[in-house]
């Protein structure tokens, strides 16, 4: 489907998401959510795709939510944009935070996921990436936990993703203070895996999605993707470790596993045969579809 306001390619193995509003600086709406939606729907269905990367058209990543509603932007009964729609509500009938949707989407996905932050990455412009695998930051990127500063709260599932990536203490650092950082205090608080030259930046976010891609079994990156997020909440390393178990039980006689140690021991580069739309076994973690 043809997007509005995101743009979708597939190359060499690795989609590429762009947030393109350029000149509302990539202001998050309604619009937008539902096309990051789709398209992590066709990255999952697509055995082409080994990795994404996901950017911003011009200066911006994302500057947050469109705030052009005005004083009324967060109203739930005035304004639509902020929230998953009318007929995607909790048990109670409050209606979805729209980020969260995303992120929980991102968060679903079977394809590893890395941010280059290109430019301003504030609200939601930050906190939907917070489930994605590694973030990359050109030395332009500026960072922004704002809520508190427009009177609401950190949406996005960003209470559980955020303290989990940085400690509670960086957390709510940033979050209560809603203040603006770069990408130097990124690194430093481990918002961040690297920082680049803005130039630099693309070329290697490409260029780990394509060590990804070129060299390793996407069955298997599927099953430690969800391995990892799950062991974050595991409530002990034994747990991990019945996963851990059940999962090399079910892969250890596969396809791929023989591909992986014959290509080593020949000296070859592998071609791993199995396909995630197909092949995951059932005991990889499995998590609501929304």
């Amino acid at each position: 489907m043809p997007y509005a306001e995101i743009e979708y390619e597939v190359r060499d193995g690795v989609a590429t998401v762009t947030l393109n509003r350029p000149q509302k600086m990539n202001a998050y709406t309604f619009v937008m959510r539902n096309e990051m939606l789709d398209v992590f729907d066709r990255i999952d269905a697509d055995d082409d795709v080994r990795a994404v990367v996901v950017t911003g058209a011009g200066r911006a990543f994302c500057a947050g939510a469109d705030l052009s509603g005005g004083g009324d932007t967060f109203d739930k009964d005035k304004s639509k944009d902020m929230f998953a729609g009318e007929d995607d509500v909790l048990e109670d009938g409050t209606p979805r935070d729209g980020g969260g949707t995303v992120a929980l989407r991102i968060a679903r996905c079977l394809k590893p996921v890395i941010g280059a932050f290109n430019g301003a990455a504030v609200g939601v412009g930050v906190t939907m990436t917070l489930p994605m695998d590694v973030r990359l930051a050109s030395e332009k990127a500026r960072f922004g936990f704002v809520f508190a500063r427009r009177g609401i709260v950190t949406e996005a599932a960003s209470s559980w993703f955020l303290p989990r990536l940085v400690g509670i203490a960086q957390a709510m650092e940033w979050a209560a203070t809603g203040r603006i950082f770069d990408a130097q205090e990124a690194l430093a608080g481990r918002l961040v895996s690297r920082v680049y030259a803005p130039d630099e930046l693309l070329p290697a976010a490409y260029a780990l999605a394509g060590e990804i891609a070129g060299n390793t079994s996407a069955v298997s990156v599927a099953a430690i993707r969800r391995l990892m997020w799950s062991g974050l909440s595991a409530p002990s390393p034994w747990d991990s470790h019945i996963a851990d178990s059940r999962l090399m039980a079910s892969l250890g006689g596969g396809a791929d596993a023989v591909e992986g140690v014959s290509s080593f021991l020949e000296k070859r580069d592998p071609a791993f045969p199995l396909r995630v739309s197909k092949d995951l076994p059932p005991e990889v973690p499995d998590w609501p579809v929304r």
